[in-house]
Parts: C-alpha cells; structure tokens; sequence
C-alpha cells in the first residue's frame, strides 16, 4: 500500500473516550473506514478520572447508609469503612489505568487506533504526533469528528501551581485518604467527593461561593444534600469564596474572603470545566484554539460541513451519557450524508440531538442521591412555559419507608398546563438514581398526563411516587 492509500479514511475520530468510540461505532456500523487518534487512554476520563472511579468510592458509601438505616442491620454496620479495600474497587474499575480491554474493543470494530497528539492542519486533515516524535497524516474523506472532551478549569489565584491542588482526577484516583480535605465548589464533583472522602475517614470542609448546593438543580436538591453532608460530619460553608491559596510544610492553608484560615493536606477545586481544543490546531481552519465549538443539532460545527464536535467540546450537556447520545446521532448523520441518504433532522429525528435541550436527565451520587430530567420549574418559566409545580414529600409513599427508617426525600413535577406533558422531574432520596430513567422517557416521550394515570406503579415500591404526583397535581 501506499502511504496516501494507509492514511486515508472516511472518518478521522479526535479522543477516543466514550463519545468518541461510540462516534466510531456508528461510523463502522454503517461501513465506513474510520480511525481513532488518542493522546492519553482509551476510554477518556469517564473510565479513568470520572464515572467509574468515583461510583467506584461512592457505591460503598451509599450501601452502609441505606443499611445503617434499615431495622436489623443498622448495628451490624456503625464501624468504619474498610478504606483500602474501597480503593482497591476503585482501582480494579479503572482496570488499574490500563486500556487493553478497551483497544481490545476498538479492534474488533474494526476501527484504527493512532497513539499519540492529533491536531487540525488543514480541511479534512489531521496530523499525529505519535510518543517517538514521528508523525503520520490522516485524511478524512467525509468527516472529522471533534471528542476531546473537557478538562477541570482551576481559578486564577496567585502561585496555585506551586500548592498541587487536586482536581477531579487527583480526587478520583488518589491513593490514600487525606486525614484534612478542603473541597471548594458546589456542583456534582464538590459534592460527590465531598460524600465519599468524608466516608473514607478525611475531615471535609466544603467551601461554596455561590446561596447553596447543585445550583442548576431544583433549590430543594441542594438543600438536602446539604443537610445531610453537614449531618456526616461536612463543614458546610456557603456564600464563601477562597482568596489565596498556599503550602506551608506541607500543609494547604486557604484564606477565605471572610478572613477564615482553613488548614488541610489536601485541596481540591471543582470549579467548573474548560474544552480541550487549546492545542487541536483549531487556528488551521479559522476557529479559536480552547474555545467551545458550535454546533447544530446533528453536531456539525458552524460553518463547517466536514467538522463535527461531539460531547463536552460543543457545551451542549457536559454528562457522559449525553455525549455518547450525541455521538449516536452524530454517527447516524455522519453516515447518512456520506451515503447521501435522506438527512432526520426535525425534532427528536434519527439525526438531531433533540434530547440535549429537552430532556437531559442527571444523578448526582449524594447521599441522598439527586435526580433530575428535563427542565427545573425556573428554566421551564424563563423558556417560556405555562408550567404549574407539583411536590411530593417522598416519606409519604410507603415504599420509601420500607426503604429506610426516617427516610427523607422529596419529589417535583414541573408540568405544561397548556399542553399537559412534563417539562421535568426532579428526585431528592436514598434510592432515586435508580427512578430517573422512568421520568426521562415521560419527558422525552412527551407523554399526556392522561395517560401516565395508566402507567401504573408496582405497590409498595419508592415509584409509586408517580401516582402521588399525579394525584396532587389532579387536586391542586
């Protein structure tokens, strides 16, 4: 073969974590030579740094509370964890920072796999630099997709650097508890760690700029999960915002804007998320290196009818699962315009990502675990809806007291009262993780109100949450 014949491709994937394997996926599903360029693992930072790592440290967590609060067990389980063997679960779900399996898989698809940096230079080309130095030019006769996905953005603060904060990934693969650690943020990763290290045996101080807790979530999620950190034993601080940052011998002191000096031997900033397109050669074809990028419902970038991004680099729903959504639609149309077959694009179509603005549902990993789908009654008013909320205290339905004595928790449904469909759900509790899904497909599904008094919930289980909803949303 010639060099030009090796190098050539339908499809040229950029990040082959789980957006871009599944972009691959689709695009060798429907026929097309496809090559995948990966600078670090392959499975991307849910596999290693995020997801699996950090359900890995929580599902232990989360199992001892459910049982501390079940009759007959509860006194079986007030010791501590077991903090090496939790993350020695940990290690094993993240295959010990290993990808065989996961080259493994993208073998058998038939996809190529180019170790090493890929960046943009030129329409339809990216060039690897691979670990030796030496570099090979791939060509896209069709498309390159764009999934290299988001990495943690830490706060300008003076000789930061030099303190070695964690991120979300120090926080996910750490190898020992730190007897002291500060989380600053509020959102998912502030608190899902903030769970887990305050299990395993670390004194968490949890500082939070902002009124409280999972802000993008109903203010009610937020405050119960709040409440039950603090309850753990959490220091809670909101409305704090962290003014400077050091290492004394080896301690991390941080100043607050309040003047308060918190001492810990470990930091972590979960503040937040910036692309990873600062060095991808995005200057090559006129778009702005580190930039988001654009794009229509199908994923392709503005502008550019060869160029998609796909998952976290578009800003779209920075979740996993919502990327490797898109990348299923992104794959579809990838296909479709190569074969020039008729394009789906309407709503909800074979080849529009319809869900990332309707119905994008979320668990955060707490105890209590927040659920959430679709719109917040805030969003829902400021996009313009006639909606109308319903709350539903969750200790009501008799399944959530079998669950759990003195079970707390509470559920919303934010319905259209013109249309009569949910425009979201939203699910505070022990146990909700596993509910989500059913809101998700009444949200997607756009389905009536009528006839979810035909979706009938098994008795006595924690759905039967639905039928209170229902009912109260009737009487109100």
């Amino acid at each position: 073969m010639t060099e030009t014949e090796t190098n050539a491709y339908d499809v040229v994937v950029l990040g082959a974590g789980p957006v871009g394997e599944n972009v691959a996926d689709r695009t060798r599903a429907a026929g097309l030579t496809t090559a995948v360029v990966e600078s670090e693992l392959v499975g991307g930072e849910c596999s290693y740094w995020a997801c699996m790592p950090s359900k890995a440290l929580l599902r232990p967590v989360i199992a001892r509370a459910d049982a501390r609060r079940v009759p007959g067990l509860s006194q079986s389980v007030r010791g501590p964890l077991d903090a090496s063997a939790v993350l020695a679960h940990r290690d094993y779900y993240t295959s010990h920072w290993k990808d065989d399996g996961q080259v493994g898989w993208l073998d058998s698809i038939g996809a190529d796999l180019y170790r090493g940096h890929g960046r943009l230079t030129g329409r339809r080309t990216v060039t690897v630099t691979g670990p030796d130095g030496a570099e090979q030019v791939l060509t896209a006769r069709h498309a390159v997709a764009v999934c290299t996905g988001s990495r943690a953005a830490l706060p300008p603060l003076p000789g930061l650097d030099d303190v070695r904060p964690w991120t979300s990934r120090e926080a996910t693969s750490a190898a020992r508890v730190p007897g002291r650690l500060i989380v600053v943020g509020g959102g998912v990763v502030a608190t899902e760690m903030a769970t887990a290290w305050q299990a395993l045996g670390a004194r968490v101080t949890l500082l939070v700029r902002g009124k409280g807790l999972l802000a993008r979530m109903e203010p009610f999620a937020g405050e119960l999960v709040a409440e039950a950190l603090t309850e753990a034993g959490t220091d809670v601080r909101t409305g704090t915002a962290v003014e400077s940052v050091t290492r004394e011998d080896g301690t991390v002191v941080a100043v607050t804007d309040k003047g308060d000096r918190v001492e810990a031997d470990e930091i972590l900033f979960a503040t937040g998320r910036a692309p990873r397109t600062d060095d991808i050669g995005l200057e090559t074809i006129g778009l702005e290196p580190g930039s988001w990028l654009p794009v229509d419902d199908s994923l392709r970038v503005t502008g550019h009818d060869w160029l998609y991004a796909v998952g976290d680099v578009n800003h779209r729903a920075l979740l996993t699962h919502q990327g490797k959504y898109q990348a299923r639609i992104a794959g579809a149309a990838i296909a479709a315009r190569a074969t020039d077959e008729t394009l789906l694009a309407q709503p909800w179509g074979a080849h529009a990502a319809t869900a990332d603005r309707a119905a994008v549902p979320q668990v955060v990993f707490t105890d209590p675990e927040a659920a959430a789908v679709g719109l917040s009654l805030a969003e829902a008013e400021q996009a313009g809806h006639r909606v109308r909320a319903v709350d539903v205290d969750l200790s009501t339905v008799a399944g959530a007291g079998l669950y759990a004595d003195g079970y707390k928790g509470r559920a919303r449904m934010v319905v259209d009262v013109e249309d009569e469909i949910l425009r979201g759900v939203t699910l505070v509790g022990p146990g909700v993780g596993e509910l989500i899904h059913s809101a998700t497909i009444a949200v997607a599904g756009q389905v009536p109100v009528s006839r979810l008094w035909h979706a009938v919930p098994s008795y006595p289980t924690i759905s039967e949450v639905w039928l209170r909803l229902l009912e109260a949303y009737r009487d109100s």
